[in-house]
């Protein structure tokens, strides 16, 4: 399908857009190639939406196909400005309102697409015009974990204003973030009390009496696999093994996350450590490296060694991330107010769901009816109840 830009708040491309549905499962070569480029060029960096990463998801993780994987390019041979997972909706948390999100799954943890960085504003113009002309697009795009005020969120205020919209708003979190020019000794220093410092001190003394401790790094080119089966037999002894959340708990989730990880490494995206007692991991935890930004995918710890702060300990050698010239910042992936990271990275990263309506008289009669009736319960409760936020599955 190829759409001209009505809305062409960028420079006007020489040639129009072409918008196509891809089968992540059927990509060629060109197509592979092109993807891969675009995560080296997109104006805010996301692992979770390049290639190596949402491939697998969409084929492990979406088993009933519910996601399209759009593709928005400069021409039919021009280069690709923008590809996001999207995906129809019947219901808006309990509403049955049928509408447009960002596909994700439950370790899905940024939404933002990947846009060709000074093609945002067009990216968003194409993709939201094309929504307007699909059939099985209803209502408005609902967009989860957006940065704030980074530039796709001011592109899609810019957008929306244009259509006479606007982007609304409808939650947002702060999670953890490390992002200083400090060296990693005078972070630890600056941001953990002395007190909590001296007891990180003894409680490590302490471990170094049960054996030997050593701190190891995954190093490129050393197999993958015996890393993988620690992590995921870490993780399955402790509480996420007993909830049933653990990688582990599940067959697709665990075959997505050794796919991910092996292509992570092949991609040279892959940051992976552990602290081991006697040669026996005791924490572990895994970074996705996409310059300018790192992202702190999954960490666990043997809970039968937590007198000893295991994870806190790791968590101290991994600042050395602050001497990677590569990288600005690092998002901890974490829960808003998560007790561990939360009290050693100080800085804050803060993640917006957006939405935004189609341009349907009746489109936007729904969409004014939702933006009240989360007004309303914002104004009463907070944060805005599952019966009005949307879920992460469509």
């Amino acid at each position: 399908m190829t759409v001209h830009p009505a809305f062409p708040l960028d420079a006007a491309p020489a040639a129009p857009l072409t918008v196509r549905i891809v089968d992540p499962l059927a990509l060629s070569p060109e197509l592979a190639a092109a993807w891969d480029r675009l995560a080296d060029e997109a104006s805010e960096p996301n692992p979770f939406a390049e290639r190596w990463c949402l491939q697998s998801a969409l084929h492990l993780l979406d088993p009933a196909r519910h996601a399209r994987l759009v593709m928005v390019r400069d021409g039919h041979d021009g280069p690709v400005i923008g590809i996001m997972p999207v995906a129809p909706a019947r219901r808006y948390g309990r509403l049955p309102l049928r509408h447009v999100t960002g596909w994700r799954h439950p370790n899905h943890f940024h939404g933002s697409p990947l846009v060709r960085a000074g093609f945002e504003s067009l990216f968003w113009s194409i993709l939201i015009g094309w929504c307007d002309a699909s059939p099985w697009a209803h209502t408005l795009i609902h967009v989860p974990r957006l940065t704030e005020d980074g530039p796709l969120h001011r592109a899609l205020v810019d957008v929306a204003q244009v259509r006479r919209g606007a982007a609304e708003v409808v939650h947002h979190e702060e999670r953890a973030l490390l992002e200083s020019e400090l060296s990693p000794e005078a972070y630890w220093d600056t941001a953990v009390r002395a007190k909590k410092r001296k007891e990180l001190r003894r409680q490590a003394n302490r471990l170094a009496e049960q054996g030997v401790v050593a701190f190891r790094r995954w190093q490129v080119g050393e197999a993958i696999a015996p890393w993988v089966d620690a992590f995921l037999d870490l993780e399955s002894r402790g509480w996420k093994g007993r909830a049933g959340s653990a990688l582990a708990s599940q067959n697709d989730t665990e075959a997505w996350f050794r796919a991910i990880l092996s292509a992570a490494a092949d991609a040279g995206k892959l940051d992976m450590r552990s602290l081991d007692l006697d040669g026996r991991p005791l924490a572990m935890l895994i970074n996705f490296l996409s310059p300018p930004g790192g992202f702190s995918f999954k960490t666990a710890f043997d809970e039968d060694y937590a007198r000893f702060s295991p994870g806190v300990l790791l968590q101290q050698a991994n600042l050395d991330l602050l001497g990677d010239a590569r990288l600005d910042w690092i998002d901890s992936c974490a829960a808003p107010g998560h007790p561990m990271i939360d009290s050693v990275w100080r800085e804050r990263r803060r993640l917006i769901w957006v939405n935004v309506p189609l341009s349907g008289a009746a489109d936007r009669l729904r969409f004014a009816m939702l933006v009240r009736a989360e007004r309303v319960w914002r104004r009463w409760r907070r944060p805005v109840p599952a019966a009005i936020m949307p879920q992460d599955q469509p």
